[in-house]
């Protein structure tokens, strides 16, 4: 049995009508645009309401549909009128929710990193998709039970979520928790053909070591890695949409990542291990 999915010929990407959290920049422009490109209305919602219209004016430029709207995926009165402006532009419930806002942090120890950056990781990257799963799961649920189109969530974790580097605990976690709930929600969408998948990439080309919280010495050693091993984050878009509707559970678009995941399941202490080594000597 193939463990990133069942093949299969939904195409929720579609002609889909999207709302994207953290769509003003990376891989969350990076959906938008291909969902457009795929015929879909698009909602682009962030933090940044600027950036979010820049991302909706340029798929309007091309000919396509789209919206943006200010949330901040922190707080669950944010997402829930997010809900309610998107139902108003597509005149219904969306068909697809990719929960994509996130920030990156790391470089410092469990012990001594911040309790502040704790909270502020946690907040977007988890609670984040934790509120966009509470508020639009019942949404997307109810309209399944009245028509026919084919729906589906994408949670935007990390190979982090099972990677455990050194110095990233914050983001590690929450990437775990990211994962986990999306394990979780497919298993309760199980039937209802909305269909849940999680994003587990390694390095994408966005801004996000230069915008989060990481030190000089991690961001460095991240943005060599990035740039020799990145993947643009329109291919990662691409990659995760078309597992998306094959029905992949699990989308890890790069070999890394796929490798990773596999010693980590038959291996776990060894790999372990390996990583603590590993990060040592490459931060020595």
């Amino acid at each position: 049995m193939n463990p990133f999915g069942i093949l299969g010929s939904v195409k929720r990407s579609r002609d889909a009508d999207a709302v994207i959290t953290g769509a003003g920049s990376g891989i969350g422009a990076a959906f938008a645009a291909e969902l457009a490109r795929r015929g879909g209305r698009v909602v682009c919602s962030d933090l940044d309401e600027a950036s979010a219209t820049a991302t909706a004016d340029a798929i309007v430029a091309k000919g396509g549909e789209a919206t943006s709207v200010r949330c901040d995926v922190t707080s669950i009165d944010d997402v829930a009128q997010l809900a309610k402006e998107a139902q108003s532009f597509f005149g219904g419930a969306p068909t697809l929710v990719v929960n994509n806002a996130g920030v990156g942090a790391g470089g410092t120890a469990i012990g001594e990193s911040d309790l502040d950056d704790w909270n502020w990781v946690l907040g977007i990257n988890l609670w984040g998709p934790i509120h966009g799963c509470h508020v639009f799961t019942p949404i997307l649920r109810d309209a399944a039970r009245t028509d026919d189109r084919p729906r589906g969530i994408i949670n935007v974790a990390s190979a982090a979520a099972f990677g455990a580097a050194p110095g990233m605990a914050a983001y590690n976690v929450s990437k775990a928790g990211v994962l986990s709930l999306s394990e979780t929600l497919a298993a309760e969408l199980s039937g209802t053909g909305i269909g849940v998948t999680a994003l587990c990439p390694t390095f994408v080309k966005t801004n996000i070591v230069g915008a989060g919280r990481i030190t000089e010495g991690s961001t460095q050693l991240a943005d060599t890695l990035m740039r020799w091993t990145g993947f643009s984050p329109e291919r990662v878009a691409r990659t995760c949409l078309d597992t998306h509707d094959r029905g992949g559970l699990y989308c890890m678009p790069q070999p890394d990542a796929r490798i990773g995941w596999g010693i980590k399941r038959f291996t776990p202490t060894a790999y372990t291990r390996a990583v603590g080594f590993t990060t040592r000597m490459t931060t020595s």
